[in-house]
């Protein structure tokens, strides 16, 4: 997906609202039992636990690094389909004709072969887009409650749409049946094309040259899905991903022991000119805590939900949205009806799918 508008402190506090929760329980426990309690004793020294979340805050930085390169290269992929798709139907219009033709065949003999060869390759996207989504059990933004809510919100269509129904009216029901059979569809989709190209070459309805040049084109679509797969496929090494997250707690519960006792002595220090401040002043320690837990938990977090860019989060690439676009202006540039030209999918909360 893409965010057309920046996100509001609003809405990444409501996306953090559990977290921020347990933030103030943490650091309210430790205050509570020093200040009320009188345990002095508990506290550490601010020196180990500042290295602790410095070496936090570099882990925080490879990951989001790390995942917003995955991002930025499956968006150049989609960017490739994108222009691929506009090439392959302007050869498509152009070099199916009956110029060197062994039987000649009328103008809409020749556009159905455009129209199927259209239509097969818009089959094509729908099998990619639907197998980019298919869940990975190293891919665990849905299992987060505030990411169910969202994808309740967003409804992407490849989870409320089976690929049999997107299938249906682009395919005959001969070749339905033979790409619903196979593992990779969209592969079986390209295969097709290239029998198709051939028995057109044989008829000599595409001439030699623009069979191979169309060929070219199938070669590139075959290599943008292969790059598309190698990012589903291939998770962000899972080592990085937990111990990132399991350091971020490890400085979010050491922190209020440092924290607190820091506060303490300012407190001491105000209360010689300011007596009521100073004796309270302790207390700050809980949202000053709250907000610098929020910090490294939310950049930890926006890496994690960063690392499979097809997963269907608010700053995946929007695949869904891509592919309605890519699907119009194939069918606009073969002059289809308007009427059987699909309305471009709006974006919700501000958000392409």
């Amino acid at each position: 997906m893409y965010i057309k508008k920046k996100y509001s402190f609003k809405s990444m506090l409501l996306w953090t609202r559990w977290e921020t929760l347990a933030f103030f329980c943490i650091a309210l426990v430790p205050t509570a039992l020093f200040e009320i309690i009188g345990f002095q004793w508990l506290q550490l020294p601010w020196t180990p636990i500042a290295l602790v979340g410095t070496a936090v805050a570099f882990l925080i930085g490879f990951q989001n690094n790390a995942a917003y390169g995955r991002i930025w290269e499956a968006r150049k992929i989609w960017g490739g389909i994108v222009n691929n798709s506009r090439t392959w139907t302007m050869m498509i219009k152009d070099m199916i004709n009956n110029e060197h033709a062994v039987q000649t065949n009328t103008e809409d003999e020749l556009y159905q072969h455009k129209r199927t060869l259209v239509y097969r390759h818009i089959a094509w996207m729908s099998a990619l887009r639907h197998a980019m989504r298919q869940k990975k059990t190293w891919e665990v933004f849905a299992e987060h409650k505030t990411n169910k809510e969202w994808q309740k919100m967003m409804h992407i269509p490849e989870m409320e749409v089976s690929l049999e129904d997107d299938l249906k009216p682009l395919l005959s029901e001969e070749e339905l049946a033979h790409i619903l059979s196979k593992t990779n569809k969209s592969a079986a989709l390209l295969s097709l094309q290239s029998s198709h190209l051939s028995r057109l070459k044989e008829s000599g309805h595409v001439w030699e040259f623009s069979y191979l040049e169309l060929e070219g084109v199938l070669k590139e679509l075959f290599d943008l899905q292969g790059k598309s797969e190698r990012i589903k496929n291939f998770p962000y090494p899972r080592q990085y991903a937990t111990l990132s997250q399991d350091f971020v707690w490890i400085f979010i519960i050491l922190l209020p022991l440092g924290v607190i006792p820091e506060f303490a002595r300012i407190g001491v220090k105000i209360a010689e000119n300011f007596p009521v401040i100073g004796s309270s002043f302790v207390w700050l320690a809980i949202p000053f805590t709250v907000i610098v837990s929020w910090i490294f938990h939310t950049m930890q977090r926006i890496g994690t939900v960063g690392e499979n860019p097809f997963e269907g989060s608010a700053n995946d690439v929007p695949i869904s949205t891509i592919a309605r676009g890519i699907e119009i202006d194939m069918r606009e540039m073969i002059d289809e009806d308007k009427d059987k030209i699909p309305e471009p999918l709006a974006d919700v909360y501000g958000v392409q799918m």
